[in-house]
């Protein structure tokens, strides 16, 4: 599981070590990947909350574009166990 944010890499990692975050956090500063996902626009200044199903093969399998933190984990675990 990997997060994507318009931050540094730098305000990422301190982000991460702040929270305790047990995953990655990569940087999108130019927006490429969160464009490309649909989870922001060219002027967005904040990405959208989502999170995208990646299959073995590469290919996206589901696209999750209303997250609920607290359900999310739970959601995603049954997707995986269907593939």
């Amino acid at each position: 599981m990997l997060g994507v944010s318009f931050d540094s890499s730098a305000e990422n990692k301190a982000f991460k070590e702040k929270f305790d975050f047990p995953y990655d956090l990569l940087s999108d500063v130019d927006k490429t990947a969160s464009i490309e996902f649909g989870a922001a626009e060219v002027s967005s200044s904040n990405a959208s909350r989502v999170s995208v199903l990646i299959g073995p093969d590469s290919k996206v399998v589901k696209v999750y574009d209303k997250v609920t933190p607290a359900e999310h984990p739970e959601q995603v675990l049954a997707d995986l166990a269907a593939l």
